[in-house]
């Protein structure tokens, strides 16, 4: 058994979507969650300046002793992981690999939407693997850079989110996929504003809960399975700690939390 902490990474607030999903399937863990407020958003951002970003944090993450790695941000599991994976000999997981596989399983009509940031739409990540496993399977890839920065600063609901989702979203009417992946880890903070705009007969992805799944089985895969009663959450952030406490404890309920600010140019 191994009590090191697991170590889970985002630009902003949009990863704690994964931490909620990780902390009801992985009850004895400690997490460490780090959140690049002083950077967000990443999806605007170059590819190179996403792996030095991705790759200060990583570094910080091995320096606290994490045992797995989780990038919960889909911009840099799109630019970053293979680049991140090669150079640092610890399991990291991105939330690419486990939504496309889970995306494959439930469509019946084979026409998938992927909305995300600019970089990840860019990178075409979901497209690529989704066709070298299926061939047959239609794409509609639709960049939504707006979303994030509504999220960050919590316009969630109302009438603002929903007229830039409606713009965004429109072209999907003609097309009709029945599975929506939300490719940005912020996005399922959006879901009931989405879900306004889009059919009801359309399932959207969250990558919060299957990324938990394939965390659960790489723990268990290479014995890094804690056996502690109590699962602890740490949350660092590179930006004002007080505001991301505001904004994080508005969806992680009444889960206790500690947020530090740190500095990741030592590390």
């Amino acid at each position: 058994m191994d009590t090191r902490p697991i170590g889970v990474f985002d630009s902003g607030i949009g990863g704690l979507t994964v931490v909620t999903s990780l902390l009801n399937e992985l009850p004895r863990e400690k997490i460490y969650y780090v959140g690049d407020t002083a950077r967000v958003p990443y999806g605007n951002k170059s590819p190179t300046s996403i792996r030095r970003y991705s790759d200060e944090i990583v570094k910080w993450l091995i320096h606290h002793n994490c045992k797995v790695i989780i990038i919960a941000c889909n911009t840099v599991s799109s630019v970053a992981l293979e680049y991140l994976k090669q150079k640092y000999n610890v399991p990291i997981i991105g939330v690419i690999d486990p939504v496309v596989k889970y995306a494959l399983k439930i469509t019946k009509n084979k026409v998938i939407g992927v909305i995300g940031t600019t970089a990840t739409i860019k990178s075409d990540a979901y497209g690529k693997k989704l066709r070298l496993a299926n061939e047959k399977i239609t794409i509609i890839n639709i960049p939504c850079p707006l979303f994030v920065p509504l999220v960050e600063e919590g316009w969630t609901s109302g009438a603002v989110p929903k007229s830039i989702a409606k713009v965004y979203l429109k072209g999907l009417e003609k097309v009709n996929p029945d599975t929506i992946i939300l490719g940005c880890t912020h996005y399922p903070l959006l879901k009931g504003v989405i879900e306004q705009v889009l059919s009801n007969d359309i399932q959207m992805i969250d990558s919060g809960l299957v990324t938990s799944i394939e965390t659960k089985s790489t723990l268990a895969k290479h014995n890094l399975e804690s056996n502690k009663s109590q699962q602890e959450l740490q949350i660092f952030v590179t930006d004002s700690s007080e505001l991301f406490k505001e904004s994080a404890s508005s969806f992680l309920g009444d889960i206790r939390i500690k947020v530090k600010r740190i500095e990741l140019s030592s590390y």
